[in-house]
């Protein structure tokens, strides 16, 4: 979404008119989530990507006739059906939602895009709230409602420009945004009433902060950062903390995690994994951690040094609040052993908080499976399929 972003302040600031397409809502399995943007230049160029295939050239088109026609904003639903799966390979077999966007009047949108740019470069959080549609307005493959498009720009200090068109929809849109700002998360929101809106948060990258280089924080640091962590070492030992051991690392500090954790850059999208060489060293440094804006602190560990730990804690004046939102043992049970194993267990509970799933097994449950096999059988003429009667030898 960054270069989506950045290409709109491009164009924008020119005087340049353009048309952004974001995917709002997703049902089942579809090839882009919430959130993906494309923008259509006035040349017909764009930046980004709904997910390709004969969907995307459809928005890419109505994208292209509102530039050339004039046009209020829509909102588009396609159904990825097997027609389209042998079309273009998306057998997904979900559904998709669409805000095309056009922007006409290129400053009215400017300084959000420079802010929201300027949010993913750590100068504060902010949200863009758009109407989808009011309360009375039909479903179906495409809606350009009457408020369609509306916009509420929210930031972390609660400022506010625009508006959904009522103030109860703006406290709403407020209040939600706030919490989706820590991560930088969106949401679709249906309101008792039937409005519907779509609320997006942006935010700075994650940064990971690793008290402790040995050989399970040398195991995590490659893998947060193919997932766009930016990754900070501290250990008091030089030979565990240096850029050789940690190439892709932004910093690493030669210091006490406990000395070194303060001045370090943390915010609600900072995530801090202890992992020192023993109890005396963990007590100290996630006492520290626990004491910054970090909503995933997280210790490495068995449940009994947690728990004392926890104690040592609490003397030294933690909250039990705090204590609660630590991550102790850290990770997910996937019987992990090797430094290996237990990266990739951090990593995915990590992922998990951050993106908000449930950690919970994907594989087809039982009935989906005996679903294909009805279809399979319907396809094949048969009822069911009766295995070859054994013969015995002596038969």
């Amino acid at each position: 979404m960054k270069d989506v972003f950045q290409e709109a302040k491009l164009q924008l600031s020119g005087g340049h008119k353009a048309v952004v397409a974001t995917v709002v809502r997703t049902k089942g399995s579809t090839p882009q989530k919430p959130g993906a943007k494309l923008l259509v230049r006035e040349d017909g160029t764009g930046v980004g990507t709904l997910g390709g295939g004969c969907v995307e050239g459809d928005i890419w088109f109505a994208a292209k006739e509102l530039l050339s026609r004039g046009g209020s904003a829509q909102y588009r639903e396609y159904e990825l059906n097997e027609d389209l799966a042998a079309e273009d390979g998306l057998i997904c077999g979900g559904t998709m939602y669409f805000l095309i966007d056009p922007i006409y009047t290129p400053e009215e949108l400017l300084s959000y895009a420079e802010e929201i740019d300027a949010a993913y470069e750590g100068q504060g959080s902010v949200a863009l709230a758009s109407l989808i549609k009011l309360p009375g307005e039909e479903d179906g493959p495409l809606l350009a409602g009457a408020g369609t498009g509306r916009k509420l720009f929210i930031r972390e200090n609660g400022t506010t420009n625009g508006s959904l068109g009522t103030d109860a929809l703006d406290e709403d849109a407020t209040g939600r945004a706030m919490e989706l700002m820590a991560h930088g998360r969106n949401e679709y929101v249906v309101t008792p009433d039937g409005t519907e809106y779509f609320i997006e948060a942006y935010t700075t990258p994650p940064k990971l902060i690793l008290a402790g280089g040995g050989h399970v924080s040398n195991a995590i640091a490659p893998l947060a950062e193919k997932l766009g962590f930016q990754v900070y070492i501290t250990d008091d030992r030089a030979e565990f903390a240096n850029p050789e051991r940690f190439p892709g690392a932004v910093e690493t500090i030669v210091a006490r995690p406990e000395d070194a954790i303060p001045g370090l850059p943390t915010n609600r999208n900072t995530f801090i994994i202890i992992a020192t060489r023993g109890h005396r060293y963990d007590n100290v440094a996630l006492a520290a951690a626990a004491a910054t804006p970090a909503r995933y602190v997280g210790l490495l560990g068995s449940k009994r040094k947690t728990i004392l730990i926890y104690e040592d804690l609490l003397r030294m004046g933690v909250s039990l609040e705090r204590l609660r939102e630590l991550r102790a043992p850290i990770g997910l049970d996937i019987h992990a052993r090797t430094p290996d194993e237990i990266a990739i267990s951090i990593m995915a509970e990590m992922l998990m908080f951050r993106l908000g799933g449930t950690g919970a097994v994907m594989k087809l449950a039982d009935g989906l499976v005996d679903k294909a096999h009805a279809k399979y059988l319907s396809s094949a003429g048969v009822s069911e399929l009766v295995p070859e009667a054994a013969t015995s030898p002596s038969d």
